[in-house]
């Protein structure tokens, strides 16, 4: 069986790369085909991987793809894979979805419906002033269109959540399987005994706008508790800003995942305060064996039981977030639980529930073309 993988774009290593490399070593022979490919930002990752990639693929337009973005369902239109693959796996947060082929099994799965289209307030308020968003509304209703459209092509639809799934259903009219995103226990996992942990409480990954680092920072200057933030991003600078308390510190980038796993095993707690796709901050700290404390909506609804591996609290507000720390200190974790509770988001159950899903499909197909005429 001949497989292709499909990806949005390759500028950096998050949660849906993570995805997209548990399929490449699924179909090890599996060519990837993307709109572009900044092999700098990924650090060699899928350097041994075949990879196409369209008109888009320069220098200034990786840098800057966003400003790019009402181009890109030409350029994934354009990455036609004929009639050359029995299986396409569609892995898209946004365009891939839209691949062209003329044969082949084509499974999608979904991150999320194309954000800038159907989330255009949330998600370009840091591109463009609200004036410059109304005035795009043309090319806002295009996109969502496209996608509305190309969100039909693929024969199955899978959603990393149920958060997602609902959004899949109301944007797309399509019901999707749900395949949590593997969590990488390899790297990630339980290594500190309860006497050796530190003191502090950690916010971690890229500081955007959409993360509400401003959040975690503005509960943390009213409380005497110490906060590790660690990550880059372009929210960073407004983010050093706010600090007031003596207790938060900015860390940059760590040197590797080692290094990452090692603060989360000494945190108390990881806090979460945004609204998530799925959550893979979430998923990797409770692998950790480390309650999370996360705002009640989203993907950490599906992550975080509470009062088990984690709390949760119910507004995106500072006083929310701090009463929940203050409750959380009255509670005992038990670390094993909440270690063990991350198990149903590993690479290996991924990949086995997508194996399922890929069988039991192709035996569907193997009856329709047995089937007499």
């Amino acid at each position: 069986m001949k497989v292709a993988l499909v990806h949005d774009y390759l500028n950096q290593f998050g949660g849906a790369e993570r995805v997209l490399m548990a399929f490449a070593e699924m179909f090890p022979e599996a060519p990837i085909y993307t709109i572009f490919y900044d092999k700098e930002l990924l650090n060699g990752r899928f350097k041994d991987k075949k990879i196409h990639t369209s008109f888009l693929d320069r220098s200034f337009i990786r840098r800057h793809h966003r400003y790019f973005i009402p181009l890109m369902p030409t350029a994934m239109r354009n990455l036609d894979l004929g009639d050359e693959y029995d299986l396409i796996i569609s892995d898209t947060a946004s365009f891939g979805k839209g691949i062209r082929h003329k044969k082949g099994l084509h499974i999608s799965y979904m991150h999320t419906p194309l954000r800038y289209a159907w989330e255009p307030e949330l998600y370009l308020n840091t591109l463009l002033p609200n004036s410059a968003i109304t005035l795009a509304t043309p090319i806002i209703s295009y996109l969502r269109n496209w996608d509305r459209a190309a969100a039909q092509k693929p024969h199955i639809v899978l959603a990393n959540s149920k958060f997602i799934a609902d959004k899949i259903n109301k944007f797309y009219g399509r019901d999707a399987e749900i395949i949590y995103p593997p969590v990488d226990t390899d790297t990630f996992y339980r290594e500190t005994s309860e006497d050796t942990r530190g003191d502090y409480f950690l916010a971690f990954g890229r500081i955007v706008h959409f993360k509400r680092f401003d959040l975690v920072v503005e509960a943390f200057n009213e409380i005497n508790l110490p906060l590790k933030i660690v990550g880059s991003g372009s929210e960073k600078p407004y983010i050093k800003q706010l600090v007031k308390s003596k207790l938060i510190e900015m860390i940059d980038e760590v040197k590797d995942e080692g290094e990452l796993r090692k603060i989360i095993n000494n945190a108390r707690a990881v806090i979460f305060p945004q609204i998530e796709d799925f959550g893979l901050v979430a998923a990797e700290s409770i692998a950790c064996g480390t309650p999370v404390i996360a705002y009640a909506k989203g993907g950490a609804l599906e992550i975080i039981k509470d009062g088990r591996n984690g709390l949760l609290f119910n507004e995106q507000t500072p006083q929310s977030l701090r009463s929940a720390i203050q409750k959380f200190q009255g509670i005992k974790f038990n670390r094993a639980t909440v270690s063990k509770s991350a198990e149903i988001f590993s690479k290996k159950t991924f990949q086995k529930e997508f194996n399922k899903i890929l069988q039991k499909h192709l035996k569907v197909t193997q009856t329709k073309d047995n089937s007499p005429l």
